[in-house]
């Protein structure tokens, strides 16, 4: 007879737990405990406008230089048989400079010399034929077909004769120029050609400065160019003239910046400048103190998502935009603004492109 395994007691008492586990799950289920902790505003770092001041006194080395500077070239080519001057000579109008072989135009003006005696014989012997001619012509010993002959042999010879004497001018040119000579005052800055070399014609072989009007090279950053603008006026004094400041301003700023140095020639013109200043002495440009100085921010501080810079100032915690003008860099990772902030304004220095307009921040340390 078959019979029915018996469940041991053990087991059945397991069993009868988890039933009672699973009842108690349904009847109570799990709570959370853990709350939501509110979101802190954004850590941001600032600055207090007006701890970075741009200085105003900037001082530039230059040299002085004549205003008008020349090359001076011979008009024809040819070998180079004398140089009077040096660099540093101090010439007058009509200095002759240097002097190029007149051998081969010598022969010129003489070949052009003597085609003009001989248009001039031939225009003098047509005149008096004509004259004759007129003379039996009026007394109808000869036809008008004979006098128009002779007629047009006296104008033949007449354009001939102004031919001849236009070749004659231009050869005594071409010999006046074998002299290079100075068409006004000045001084010798630089002779490029020696006696015996062959030079062209075109080809400067001597750099005169005019002395009355004088100017100091510099070369300025591009972060300055702005100083330059306007009527700006600056002191040049000069290390050779220990007492002597002379008043400057700026006339011409170079359009393209120097590929090596990354600089801008600029020319400061010397206003009523004594005597002792020399071409080619050291010269230290000085901007006048009057020029006040500008706010300095950090390129971080900048936002700009359209045409126009603006900057995040901080106020009550809470930030808002503000448009700003900028001006030139410093060198070093700043800007000036010229317009916009006024000193003692916060702004927001790192993390500009995560904030939102009114938004509540907490502020760092001010960026000293």
């Amino acid at each position: 007879m078959y019979r029915f395994p018996r469940i041991s007691f053990v087991s059945g008492s397991i069993l009868l737990l988890l039933v009672q586990l699973f009842a108690a799950g349904c009847d109570n289920p799990l709570k959370k405990t853990d709350a939501v902790a509110p979101a802190l505003p954004p850590l941001v770092s600032a600055m207090t406008v007006g701890s970075l001041l741009e200085d105003p006194s900037h001082v530039y080395s230059g040299e002085v230089h004549g205003r008008f500077e020349t090359g001076l070239a011979f008009r024809i080519p040819g070998k180079v048989i004398a140089r009077h001057v040096d660099a540093g000579s101090v010439v007058k109008a009509g200095t002759v400079l240097m002097q190029v072989d007149p051998s081969d135009v010598q022969q010129a003006v003489n070949a052009s010399r003597a085609q003009l005696a001989a248009a001039r014989s031939q225009f003098t012997l047509a005149s008096d034929q004509l004259g004759r001619f007129k003379a039996l012509y009026e007394r109808d010993f000869m036809s008008k077909a004979e006098l128009d002959r002779y007629q047009n042999a006296h104008d033949s010879a007449q354009s001939l004769v102004k031919q001849a004497r236009a070749q004659y001018t231009q050869a005594s040119n071409q010999l006046a120029y074998c002299n290079l000579v100075a068409e006004t005052p000045g001084v010798v800055l630089d002779v490029r050609a020696e006696q015996g070399q062959v030079v062209g014609a075109g080809q400067p072989v001597v750099i005169m400065a005019r002395g009355d009007e004088k100017e100091v090279e510099i070369d300025i950053p591009e972060n300055r160019i702005a100083d330059f603008a306007g009527d700006t006026r600056f002191k040049v004094t000069f290390w050779a003239l220990e007492k002597v400041e002379v008043q400057g301003r700026a006339r011409v700023i170079s359009p393209v910046a120097d590929p090596i140095t990354r600089t801008y020639k600029a020319r400061i013109t010397l206003v009523s400048p004594p005597a002792g200043v020399r071409l080619g002495m050291t010269a230290s440009v000085l901007q006048d103190e009057s020029v006040p100085s500008r706010l300095l921010i950090p390129l971080s501080a900048v936002y700009q998502t359209g045409e126009d810079p603006t900057v995040w100032v901080i106020q009550d915690d809470r930030v808002t935009q503000r448009q700003v003008v900028l001006g030139g860099m410093d060198g070093r990772d700043r800007i000036a603004v010229i317009k916009g902030l006024e000193p003692g304004d916060k702004i927001v220095t790192a993390g500009v492109h995560k904030l939102s307009g009114n938004e509540k921040v907490r502020v760092k340390e001010d960026v000293r």
